[in-house]
């Protein structure tokens, strides 16, 4: 039986891992319980480790994997390769990863290809509408998407690289941890994971060399979430 607290860190690193590939921070974790202090979240791991939910990798910093979730949600090892929350990435024949090649082309849905967003330093937002990408129905559920090509490398460290598309879900809030479009100041478009800090907005990449940005709540809006990402190769 789980504490609450372990409860928590055992699904917050379990989305995180799905979502991104890459085990969260202890300062992250911390920040997600709302603990003062990283010595709360050693002694969490330490019992997750012990009941045998999560797993250490060797010789890899910040390496967690999850090995099974709790009874609630079937007290079972995990597939090596969850589609549920992971990215979903397309590569250039159009094989979803991670899936069964997609469909034919009757299949695919036509967006707009809004041109280029930093991934590293926010540029003034471009909507062209003259420009389209075809992309698999099933890549995308309900509401209005467009796509964005990813310019720079400040989430890298997420999956997205420079030249990807990525596809957008268009919405106006999103929770923390998020990764997001968010306008700056009306005129500068940017892709980072989305953090509240009170009456502040921190606009976070997801490479070590760049830094988290905070602004303002007025000065920040939320243009759409990522839902996809397509890569050619």
């Amino acid at each position: 039986m789980l504490t609450r607290k372990q409860y928590e860190l055992l699904m917050f690193i379990d989305e995180r891992l799905r979502a991104t590939g890459i085990s969260p921070s202890f300062d992250e974790m911390k920040d997600a319980l709302d603990l003062k202090s990283k010595s709360g979240i050693h002694r969490l791991i330490t019992g997750l480790e012990e009941r045998g939910f999560i797993r250490r990798l060797a010789h890899r910093a910040r390496a967690l994997e999850v090995v099974k979730l709790p009874e609630n949600l079937g007290d079972q090892p995990l597939p090596a390769a969850p589609a549920k929350f992971s990215p979903k990435v397309i590569t250039g024949n159009f094989t979803l990863v991670g899936a069964a090649p997609v469909a034919g082309i009757a299949d695919a849905v036509s967006l707009p290809l809004y041109g280029k967003i930093a991934a590293g330093t926010p540029i003034e937002a471009l909507r062209d509408n003259s420009a389209s990408v075809e992309i698999p129905a099933a890549l995308i559920g309900g509401g209005s998407h467009y796509a964005l090509t990813i310019e720079g490398d400040s989430m890298i460290e997420a999956g997205i690289l420079d030249g990807d598309t990525v596809v957008i879900r268009e919405c106006s809030s999103a929770d923390n941890g998020t990764i997001v479009v968010a306008l700056v100041d009306d005129q500068e478009a940017t892709l980072k994971r989305l953090r509240r800090k009170g009456a502040s907005i921190a606009l976070e990449p997801a490479n070590k060399a760049y830094e988290t940005k905070i602004f303002p709540e007025n000065r920040v809006k939320i243009q759409g979430r990522l839902v996809g990402l397509l890569r050619n190769y």
